[in-house]
């Protein structure tokens, strides 16, 4: 790759410096040294757009749009503003200006030949990095874009950054920037250079001589660029087009075909909008092209007019040579200094000056004709402003005595005009006092001082009308003063009531609006509590649902249980059965077997004697197991276990027991269960204190009066003590900790002991009995009744009169509908004034 960029720029080095020699030597063989007058012909080369476009479409299309500015500049701006400058009034027609795109490609830092050039710079320049620096500095710019965003299919295929798209002044072209740098850099290696400079042939050796010290000056970082050298060479080029005059002939390709007589009118069409030769045909048909100074045509027809019309101004000789030949009025316009023409009638007009003698003759004398009309017209326009001066100099003198008559009126009113001014704005007030105490009239409060002050800006009124009356030679700014000091007054006294009236109405709306707010507060109190409602309702529902569900899992727990404690007591029975039938078994082997023996000693005895011994007989016995001491079994023989589950029940002894409380007071029970943190004792103490309890009331029901009315000593309903009457199993107690806390309500029915001569005993006890269990044994009690007041019972305080049964013993676990939530209960209670509930291991010793 080095190489071949090597031998490229061996080759542009090459050329370049022989295309130099040759200019030179054709230069040197022009046999003037100085040329001051000469014609420039300039081929301009054709904007290009390829599929593949290069460093070299980029430098031509640039020099198009120099050259494109530069022409616009002459025909278009250049003219325009000559008619602006000399007043001509002709409609402005508006072109596109591609200055904008020029500093994308020129300008230093941002512009793309510098940004090329910074690149050729670095160590390892790359095509890529230069294109991302283009996007990177000029994202914004309108001129630039993306290859994807060309119309054409191939250019939308190229990579973001292996080109970019410039829209320039003839269509957007993409150019891919894959060998811009190579093509940029034509630098001349030094081995190259120390080669060119050793070769034998002399004509090498001679073009290479020239540039032999500048190349050696320079290297990577200040070499010049083909880029740099292209935009030097443009400017100069520009700078002399600048100072020459300059036309323009425009080449126009009539078809693609290459074909004679054939014009394809889109093709020529386009060729003239990207020429911008659209908006030079729109100002050539507004415009004057044609021109002349006023002068120049003075001196070019001045040799055919006689001596008398030789001597006239050039603009009023100009106007009536024009005037004379009877030019229509839009064929030429004059300007401030010169004359102008519409196309082709500079022509017509040069034609008709310099026709035969005879009709010049003619024509001259148009001239003195229109001279003379138009001098003659003067004169009667100088005759008539005389008349106009006359007629004026009368209308003065009469405006003179008009004049001082208004001046004397002026001066009275100006003395007296202050006093009618003043009387009139002062008897006005008068209405604004009234309006002020109507407005007061809707006044609560201080009305009667507001009328007080209305009468005395009343009187103040008719005071300053009588002194303004009386004086006439008061002054404007007395009467202004008092004016002034009156409304002083009355704003006063109309911000006062304002006042009043805007804080009574802050008053009364501060009023309505603490109503509302008070109604949108208890409304939204309101809707809270119902949400809260109906949340705890829901709430509610769940946990029904919950403790339905864990009562009906308790349920089958039991029966579980129960299945397997028959199941066990059977088992047991039956292998006690069988044990002691093997044991008989057992003792009627040993009988046979001591049988047998003695058989056989007998045998041996009577063989000794010679006696005789009956045969042996076993009688088998069969080993059967009485049905009638199994009990009701099952018809396979299984044995019923209701008997010793009712005496396992019954069995259970201290022998088991963690402590021994059967000596301890009551007191000290009461005393522990109120302070003790230890759970296993505190359950001890409340099953001694509730077993007690119970020995307690069985012998007080025993030895309760027959005849006694209400039955106070009735502590729970009729069905959790038959319940709690009825034969259990011990080993189906599920064991509950202190922390369960499990609330119930069942229907409490409390016999009064009235009879009737028909009937039992009357029940008008009926009511709700409400018990909290804390874990086993119950912690508060409430019996509600109509027409009776509440009772509240807590353990530890009530315990006398409280449930003894523990939970399991009151079956409430099983019936169903029994328990309820904890704020049910706890709303009730409170509802009938119960204190919050402390738990036994919280309770201090009192």
């Amino acid at each position: 790759g080095e190489a071949s960029n090597a031998r490229d720029a061996l080759a542009k080095s090459l050329y370049t410096r022989l295309f130099d020699y040759i200019v030179m030597r054709i230069n040197q063989s022009i046999p003037f040294s100085e040329s001051r007058y000469y014609i420039g012909v300039l081929d301009i080369a054709g904007f290009e757009y390829f599929t593949v476009n290069s460093f070299e479409q980029f430098c031509i299309n640039y020099c198009n749009e120099k050259l494109q500015q530069f022409f616009n500049q002459r025909i278009l701006k250049d003219e325009q503003e000559l008619y602006v400058k000399e007043g001509l009034g002709v409609k402005n027609v508006s072109f596109v200006d591609n200055q904008d795109c020029i500093d994308l490609i020129e300008s230093k830092q941002t512009g793309i030949f510098s940004l090329l050039d910074e690149e050729s710079k670095l160590p390892k320049p790359n095509y890529q990095h230069f294109t991302d620096q283009i996007f990177h500095n000029n994202g914004q710019h309108f001129r630039i874009a993306l290859p994807r965003k060309s119309k054409l299919k191939e250019h939308r295929e190229i990579r973001d950054h292996d080109g970019f798209l410039i829209r320039h002044f003839a269509g957007a072209v993409c150019y891919q920037t894959k060998h811009f740098i190579e093509k940029n850099n034509d630098a001349l290696h030094a081995s190259l250079e120390a080669i060119v400079q050793e070769c034998k042939n002399p004509f090498i050796c001679e073009i290479f001589m020239t540039g032999e010290e500048s190349s050696q000056k320079q290297g990577k970082l200040n070499f010049i660029s083909v880029g740099s050298k292209f935009k030097k060479q443009l400017s100069e080029l520009m700078l002399k087009l600048r100072s020459t005059g300059t036309n323009f002939i425009r080449c126009i390709k009539p078809n693609v075909k290459m074909i004679a007589h054939l014009f394809e009118s889109p093709s020529v069409m386009s060729q003239l909008q990207c020429a911008g030769m659209t908006s030079v045909l729109e100002l050539m048909q507004q415009g004057f092209p044609s021109r002349a100074p006023f002068s120049e045509l003075y001196s070019m027809y001045k040799q055919f007019l006689p001596p008398n019309l030789a001597r006239l101004d050039p603009r009023l000789f100009c106007k009536a040579l024009f005037k004379a030949l009877g030019l229509d009025d839009n064929d030429f316009q004059f300007g401030m200094t010169k004359v102008f023409f519409r196309p082709g009638k500079f022509a017509e007009f040069d034609q008709m000056m310099r026709a035969d003698p005879e009709n010049l003759r003619v024509l001259i004398e148009k001239v003195k004709k229109w001279l003379i009309c138009s001098r003659w017209r003067k004169a009667q326009w100088c005759a008539l402003e005389v008349i106009k001066l006359k007629n004026k100099i009368i209308y003065r003198r009469e405006a003179l005595v008009c004049i001082q008559k208004n001046l004397r009126m002026s001066l009275a009113m100006r003395q007296h005009r202050p006093r009618y001014q003043g009387l009139r704005s002062i008897n006005m007030l008068g209405s604004q006092v009234d309006k002020i105490l109507e407005m007061g009239g809707n006044l609560k409060g201080g009305r009667s001082v507001l009328e007080q002050s209305i009468d005395t800006l009343k009187q103040n009124i008719d005071k300053a009308v009588n002194t303004i009356k009386t004086c006439e030679k008061i002054k404007k700014s007395e009467i202004d003063k008092i004016y002034k000091s009156l409304v002083d007054q009355i704003n006063k006294e109309l911000v006062g009531v304002k006042r009043k009236i805007e804080q009574e109405r802050i008053a009364e709306e501060q009023e309505k609006l603490r109503k509302l707010q008070q109604e949108m507060e208890e409304e939204k109190k309101r809707k809270h509590e119902e949400e809260m409602l109906r949340r705890r309702m829901e709430e509610d529902k769940v946990l029904k649902q919950e403790m339905e569900k864990q009562r009906k899992m308790e349920e089958e727990e039991e029966r579980r249980l129960e299945r397997e404690e028959r199941d066990k007591n059977q088992a047991e029975a039956l292998q006690k059965q069988l044990e002691e039938a093997n044991s008989r078994y057992a003792a009627l082997q040993q009988q046979i077997e001591q049988e047998r023996r003695d058989h056989e000693l007998a045998l041996r005895l009577a063989a000794e004697s010679g006696g005789a011994v009956e045969d042996l007989v076993i009688k088998t016995q069969r080993l059967s197991i009485d049905q009638g001491s199994l009990g009701r079994g099952s018809p396979d023989g299984e044995p019923a276990v209701n008997g010793v589950v009712g005496s396992q029940a019954g069995k259970k002894t201290t022998d088991n027991k963690k402590f021994d409380l059967s000596k301890w007071k009551y007191a000290e029970l009461r005393d522990t269960i109120n302070t003790s943190c230890d759970i296993d004792l505190l359950e001890a103490c409340r099953e001694e204190f509730h077993r007690r309890l119970k020995v307690y009331h069985a012998w007080k029901a025993k030895n309760r009066k027959k005849n006694s009315t209400f039955n106070e000593s009735m502590r729970a309903p009729t069905s959790i003590l038959e319940e709690a009457n009825r034969p259990s199993m011990g080993t189906l107690k599920k064991p509950v900790t202190s922390c369960n806390q499990r609330y119930f309500r069942i229907p409490f029915v409390r016999p009064d002991g009235t009879r009737d001569s028909l009937g039992p005993a009357h029940q008008s006890g009926r009511g709700w009995w409400y018990a909290h269990f804390d874990g086993q044994w119950i912690g508060r009690q409430m019996e509600l009744h109509e027409g009776r007041s509440p009772i509240l019972l807590v353990a530890g305080r009530d315990d006398m009169h409280m449930c003894e049964l523990n939970l399991d013993e009151t079956g409430l676990t099983r019936k169903r509908g029994a328990e309820i939530l904890e704020s049910e209960f706890d709303r009730e209670w409170k509802k009938n004034g119960g204190q919050a509930y402390v738990q036994p291991q919280d309770r201090k010793r009192q």
